[in-house]
């Protein structure tokens, strides 16, 4: 089981997110924290950055099994998070 760290972005999105869509976020994160390598994980620019799909919402993060921390890197609609 590996330590979640947010970044400040992810946590001001999710803020302004509705309860619900929180709660699917929140959910497929505590799933990373045991599994950082789901099948639908893709790798995206230069192999250190994980992205998962939570409906439109993309979630990018980032693995340190050193440290046993799962940093959440950004979280955001598909066109704004690359």
């Amino acid at each position: 089981m590996l330590v979640i760290k947010y970044s400040n972005q992810a946590v001001k999105f999710l803020k302004r997110c509705d309860n619900i869509l929180v709660g699917r976020i929140l959910k497929k994160i505590e799933l990373l924290s045991s599994n950082p390598f789901p099948q639908d994980v893709k790798v995206t620019q230069g192999d250190r950055l994980f992205r998962v799909r939570v409906g439109k919402i993309r979630i990018l993060y980032e693995v340190d099994h050193d440290n046993k921390l799962l940093g959440i890197v950004k979280i955001d609609k598909r066109p704004k998070v690359y």
